[in-house]
């Protein structure tokens, strides 16, 4: 089995709904979370519906910044662009980080502010997943080969070649996020990794099985859940509230019956998040509901990492 791997969120949406939109201190955090012993930093995507800092431009700085740890996506949504330019920012993007990125993305979440940012960059709402499922197709071959040419049903192209090539043979990683039928049979056929967030460990465990038993390649099994964590499990549960609701502008009741989220103890959050390793999660990619991040990415690494990953040294080094 795959070691466990841990992951945290740079807080690029929970920044900007504050009205702050200096990158440094996410660039920071980025540092902080490698001499933690985090194994992954991950930035979001949502230029128009929840604007916040473009992944791409702020992992870019984070590469030069960073040594050892690993850069995420989570998630981005490639039917906002065109493949040839989107491949090419990928594979920059990947040789600055000397081979430390991966690339997690999604369809859009089906809502009516979701269908706005479409609408406003002039992309079909209803055709996004076919335009993701394409756009994987294009950008693979345009890492992989010289001079692509290509015919779809969005996107038609001849004698590209793109320069400079990704830092691995075959490109980044695709992860893909999504739950259901649908979904996950896209995640087999496509995928280098699953990215979902499903509110119960039972539904997680269930899914990856559907996966597995249909994947055509080596697939990474991860998790995106959100914590807060406070020895109060009230108290807990309020700054949950408060975070997701500024986030998402719904009813945390809402939220919650769509994604992972847990408020309480440090202890409560180890086991919690051991059910769903348990269920054969590898890597888990960590949204920190609280106000300091520099303070939760502490907290986190002190209280909750040494109970989950018990071999994780003092230093931020295995």
């Amino acid at each position: 089995m795959a070691p466990l791997k841990i992951g945290c969120l740079l807080p690029t949406r929970d920044q900007a709904v504050r009205g702050d939109h200096e990158t440094e201190q996410l660039i920071d955090l980025a540092r902080r979370a490698e001499s933690l012993g985090f194994d992954s930093v991950w930035a979001g995507d949502s230029p128009v519906t929840r604007p916040r800092a473009d992944p791409l431009l702020l992992l870019a700085a984070v590469a030069i910044a960073t040594r050892r740890i690993t850069l995420g996506t989570a998630v981005l949504l490639p039917a906002l662009r065109h493949p040839i330019l989107l491949a090419h920012q990928l594979a920059t993007l990947d040789r600055l980080a000397g081979g430390r990125l991966i690339v997690g993305m999604g369809g859009g979440f089906p809502n009516p502010h979701t269908e706005a940012q479409f609408a406003a960059v002039g992309i079909d709402f209803p055709r996004r997943i076919s335009r993701l499922e394409e756009s994987i197709e294009a950008m693979r071959r345009l890492w992989t080969a010289e001079e692509v040419s290509f015919t779809g049903r969005h996107f038609d192209f001849r004698d590209v070649r793109l320069a400079p090539a990704p830092t691995r043979p075959a490109g980044p990683p695709i992860w893909l996020a999504g739950g259901g039928g649908p979904a996950l049979r896209r995640v087999a056929r496509l995928a280098d990794g699953w990215l979902p967030y499903p509110p119960a460990v039972q539904d997680y465990a269930r899914d990856l099985a559907v996966i597995q038993q249909a994947a055509v390649r080596t697939l990474t099994p991860a998790l995106y859940a959100t914590l807060c964590l406070d020895e109060d499990p009230e108290r807990a549960r309020g700054r949950l509230r408060t975070s997701i609701e500024r986030y998402y502008n719904a009813p945390l009741e809402a939220v919650e019956t769509v994604q992972a989220m847990f408020a309480g103890t440090a202890h409560e959050a180890a086991d919690w998040l051991t059910a769903y390793t348990g269920a054969g999660a590898r890597h888990v990619v960590i949204r920190l509901a609280v106000d300091d991040h520099h303070a939760g990415m502490e907290e986190f690494a002190s209280c909750v990492l040494p109970l989950i990953r018990p071999m994780i040294g003092t230093e931020g080094h295995p």
